[in-house]
């Protein structure tokens, strides 16, 4: 960035969720420069907090991994004088994100209709399992519930196997990016002279959203989708394959990358088949075709496969364990990864916003906090 200010310089957000969803949304507002107070309950705190192991020191992974550009303040609703200070947070505040059941905040005057009527200006992000509405509202809902309610696991997995889930919670995370999102826009809007917004992300939704070509499949021809393992319903050759001595990925997308994979692999002909030359085609020959790239493949290493692949230009890459892949020069070449001195005078490594404004990726201000480290903070920052 040329300019040394981030775009949320100035901003104040109150944050009274917990888990991943909304603690992911704060932390790329964080991230982008808002001052993010995060509320949590005395003793405990967010609930993450606990889980582990893995720990550095005090500090859980999973805590880490959502929580850095903020600041934490331990404060019990129950209490009148910490309850004051949350609500005149709520007032001061530009953005209020919570993840409560509906109907959960309003006996302490923190719901979004309360704070509206004395603040109209507002902008109030509510994340819930099913909204503020409907046949589900009242149910809670978390990522492993939605991944199976929404479908999501019903095409995971092998066509012969069991329904899975996904390996990382990734209904909340994207709706924790599509709750910045919407966040984001409401601030605009506020901009432009439209007041404040009261939005209602669910996770339900989002979940059903992400299925996207998957979902719409369905709504275009009223069949449930099956699952393909590591294959693509839509694309062939769009799967891992197995060399001699390691998996890898390979995504032929359209014909003209059909024509290179063939050339790479000595067999141009197969490119003027007739039976394969489309992708319409290539999905009605779908075993012919995995068949002979099996076999062939399992004839040389990876490594060979891949740079014979890469000349070619045929889109292809290893499958990688985690431990591999953060220790890739590629992140920290490029500011992915930060430093943290964190609270108990232990360090981590933590990963960064995943994108770069003008060439610089928005910095690591505050490392994750200690629970309640910043409550006196708060006092003096809203009063109480």
């Amino acid at each position: 960035m040329t300019d040394t200010r981030l775009p949320l310089e100035g901003l104040v957000v109150l944050d009274l969720t917990r888990v991943l969803a909304g603690p992911y949304a704060t932390q790329m507002l964080g991230d982008l420069g808002a001052e993010v107070w995060k509320v949590e309950r005395p003793g405990s705190g967010d609930e993450t907090r606990a889980w582990g192991p893995p720990f550095v020191g005090e500090h859980s992974a999973y805590f880490l991994s959502v929580n850095r550009n903020k600041r934490s303040a331990a404060l019990d609703f129950g209490r009148p004088d910490d309850l004051a200070a949350v609500q005149r947070a709520a007032l001061a505040a530009d953005v209020v994100v919570e993840n409560f059941l509906p109907g959960d905040l309003i006996p302490f005057g923190l719901d979004a209709a309360s704070l509206r009527r004395v603040k109209p200006d507002l902008v109030v992000c509510s994340i819930t399992g099913f909204g503020q509405d409907g046949p589900y509202a009242e149910l809670p809902g978390n990522d492993a519930v939605l991944q199976g309610f929404a479908g999501l696991m019903s095409i995971t997995g092998e066509p012969d196997g069991p329904p899975l889930k996904v390996g990382v919670a990734l209904v909340d995370v994207l709706t924790g990016v599509h709750a910045a999102s919407a966040i984001l826009a409401a601030l605009v809007g506020r901009l432009r002279g439209l007041g404040g917004s009261h939005l209602d992300v669910a996770l339900f939704e989002v979940a059903v959203h992400s299925l996207v070509n998957v979902a719409q499949g369905t709504l275009a021809t009223g069949r449930a989708a099956r699952r393909y393992g590591n294959a693509h319903p839509h694309i062939v050759p769009y799967q891992t394959f197995a060399a001699a001595d390691g998996l890898f990925v390979l995504a032929v997308g359209n014909d003209e990358q059909w024509r290179r994979l063939c050339g790479a692999l000595g067999e141009p002909s197969r490119a003027d088949d007739a039976r394969l030359a489309s992708n319409p085609d290539r999905l009605l020959h779908r075993g012919e075709i995995v068949d002979w790239l099996a076999r062939r493949f399992a004839t040389g290493s990876r490594a060979t496969w891949l740079e014979r692949l890469r000349a070619a230009r045929v889109p292809a890459g290893p499958v990688r364990d985690l431990d591999e892949v953060m220790a890739d020069p590629a992140l920290a070449g490029r500011g992915m990864v930060s430093h943290a001195a964190l609270a108990g005078g232990v360090t981590s490594d933590l990963l960064a916003l995943p994108w770069r404004i003008e060439n610089a990726r928005p910095p690591l201000r505050l490392p994750p906090p200690a629970l309640g480290e910043h409550t006196a903070g708060f006092r003096a920052r809203f009063g109480g």
